[in-house]
């Protein structure tokens, strides 16, 4: 394991979401938005609810993993420098549904988006217990960089690319409505890698730029999008997967095959269907594990989202 710089550390304290990107069973790189939280011992704290374990038994199966802290949005820096980790990530069976031992964690998430104070009280926890059965992803970084940032300056907005006329990939419709993508690829060893890319829309798929440290490799992609508002509100991510091959003079070209919304637009429907799903898969999850659905421990939780929602603050470390 590598020493953060403190400087990195309090970069990577501000960023509200990074990407987090984990191999598939068939190979392939799947990346995600998720919040991180940094731990004294150097490593970095990823949770998923049992209603998205894909993450997690990914990491099972092969710890390869990367973090690229890329979206400044509502971290109080102005154009911070991205910060790209490498590392190897762990994630046990045990099924965590108290925030005991990572206070500092939660306490983060209910001081950063406090709507989800309310998932502690009824009647919001019967519909969002499965929320709080947890699975802990400890990475240890082995290789941090730095990238000059692509966010656009305070008060202006660089204008989405479209497709032009007649081209029209698959995706597209998608990328439009972003300023840039970050492509989740692997480079020649199979580890994955991440790179904050501006994209052009041509007939047969989207011109991307890695970052000149990101040496990719031809093989599956994907092109993830995500926004959130400044109290991690208005969610919203997509992954526009497909196969990365070179183009003209050193170029690469993502060809899409798919388009994945696990959230859909996030209207009203898509979110009663969201709830649905959830409440499905972790079902599902503890089915094929002969296991009891666990207790939350919904007086910790409450005690924290409390005093949260009073003003006290605790360090994200813990």
């Amino acid at each position: 394991m590598i020493s953060l710089d403190p400087r990195l550390g309090e970069i990577i304290d501000a960023y509200r979401t990074c990407e987090f990107v984990t191999l598939g069973r068939d190979g392939a790189p799947l990346a995600w938005p998720t919040a991180v939280g940094r731990r004294d011992d150097g490593t970095l704290l990823v949770t998923t609810s049992l209603a998205f374990a894909r993450k997690a038994l990914n990491v099972r199966r092969d710890g390869r993993v990367a973090l690229l802290f890329s979206d400044p949005t509502a971290s109080g820096l102005d154009r911070p420098d991205q910060v790209f980790v490498r590392g190897t990530a762990v994630c046990p069976e045990e099924i965590v549904t108290s925030p005991a031992g990572d206070e500092a964690y939660w306490s983060m998430l209910f001081d950063r988006q406090p709507e989800s104070r309310r998932y502690v009280d009824a009647p919001a926890r019967w519909l969002m217990d499965w929320y709080y059965l947890r699975l802990l992803i400890t990475v240890t970084p082995t290789a941090v960089d730095t990238r000059p940032s692509l966010a656009e300056p305070a008060g202006t907005a660089a204008p989405a690319t479209r497709a032009p006329a007649g081209a029209a990939p698959l995706g597209a419709d998608v990328l439009a409505g972003f300023p840039t993508a970050v492509l989740a690829a692997r480079d020649a060893s199979g580890a994955p890698v991440l790179s904050r890319t501006r994209t052009v829309a041509t007939a047969d798929g989207f011109l991307v730029d890695p970052a000149p440290d990101c040496a990719v490799a031809a093989g599956p992609a994907g092109l993830l999008v995500h926004r959130h508002d400044d109290k991690l509100s208005g969610l919203y991510n997509a992954l526009v997967r497909g196969e990365l091959k070179p183009h003209g003079d050193g170029g690469m070209l993502l060809v899409p095959s798919r388009v994945v919304e696990p959230s859909g637009s996030g209207g009203p429907r898509d979110l009663v269907r969201t709830l649905r799903t959830a409440r499905r898969d972790t079902a599902a999850y503890l089915k094929r594990r002969n296991l009891q659905r666990p207790d939350v421990d919904w007086p910790a939780f409450k005690k924290l989202a409390v005093a949260s929602a009073g003003g006290a603050k605790q360090t994200v470390t813990g």
